[in-house]
């Protein structure tokens, strides 16, 4: 299986706007006509980190139907580079760029939607609600983060969803009930959720657990969210005889490659698997921060997707397999 072509363009950064203390908004206007980029929709964009040139993926924020890209950024304590590159560029700055793809599309055939979005996960279901608006679609919308200044974009979707939007902060002790929120859903609804790996696993339970059709859920994630803080961990790999360290700032992906070993990838978020690789040992507990295994698959070590699961701490025993065709 091999990815599709990725269409890179220049672009310029028109304008940024600050919508909490750690999200910024970024309104990017390609070199090229591109056409609007569906609900769920994400870019990607190329980032220099500590003399690297890596890519990062971010997703689109509203219609985007004027030709130009907005991309919400978070910047993070722990950020691998990324962030804190696009946080450095300035109006005018030229970057380069892919037109937007889409691997978390909004349906269009449930009698009712229900988006849930954790922390930064708002960005794609931000446009998912609008779009759904927009249809006149029944639907309601379950935002959480750990304060109320985290709620970035709330504002303005509670002034045009009202009670279809609920707002759920650690600092209030409010929490959502998920067990709760599935069972109530019609027959025929869908859950679109968004955020990071803890929550996308407590929803993928549950909604096994109903016995509703997995179709029915659609989800994305971030590859910064683990159960375990990013730390270095060596790798080796018999086959090739070769043997690096992954810093704590860098994927296993991006290690792979920057050592010579060639890799298959496309999404960067865990969600194709076109990057797994098997497992031969590891010293340490592997941390899979993918959405493309389910847990049985997770549980036996064999494999991983190495453009966001890593092993915290110790040696990663890798086999490149057979990358050929």
């Amino acid at each position: 299986m091999a990815s599709s072509p990725i269409n890179w363009l220049g672009a310029r950064l028109l304008s940024t706007q600050d919508v909490t203390p750690d999200i910024r908004v970024f309104e990017i206007e390609p070199d090229a006509s591109v056409p609007i980029p569906s609900p769920g929709s994400h870019i990607q964009v190329v980032v220099q980190i500590d003399g690297r040139t890596e890519t990062r993926s971010y997703s689109t924020v509203g219609p985007c139907n004027d030709g130009r890209y907005r991309i919400a950024v978070k910047l993070l304590s722990d950020s691998r580079g990324g962030s804190a590159y696009m946080w450095a560029l300035k109006p005018g700055a030229r970057f380069t760029i892919a037109a937007a793809r889409n691997h978390f599309t909004l349906g269009r055939d449930s009698s009712f939607y229900l988006l849930l979005a954790g922390g930064i996960g708002i960005t794609p279901i931000y446009s998912m609600a609008l779009a759904l608006l927009e249809r006149g679609a029944r639907f309601r919308v379950l935002y959480a983060a750990r304060t109320a200044r985290d709620l970035a974009f709330a504002d303005d979707l509670h002034e045009r969803l009202g009670d279809r939007l609920r707002r759920v902060t650690d600092e209030s002790g409010d929490k959502i009930d998920l067990e709760a929120e599935i069972a109530a859903l019609p027959s025929d609804g869908e859950l679109y959720v968004c955020g990071p790996i803890g929550l996308l696993e407590a929803v993928k339970r549950i909604w096994r657990a109903s016995g509703r059709p997995i179709e029915r859920l659609r989800f994305e994630t971030f590859g910064n969210s683990g159960a375990f803080a990013s730390e270095p961990f060596t790798v080796a790999i018999p086959r090739l005889g070769v043997t690096f360290e992954v810093p704590a700032n860098q994927t296993l992906l991006d290690a792979l490659q920057a050592n010579g070993v060639a890799m298959i990838s496309d999404c960067r978020r865990g969600e194709c698997g076109l990057c797994v690789l098997p497992i031969l040992s590891a010293d340490g507990p592997i941390d899979h921060r993918d959405v493309f295994f389910s847990d049985t698959e997770k549980a036996t070590g064999k494999k991983l997707c190495t453009c966001v699961s890593r092993v915290a701490g110790g040696t990663l025993t890798l086999d490149t397999g057979d990358r050929a065709g």
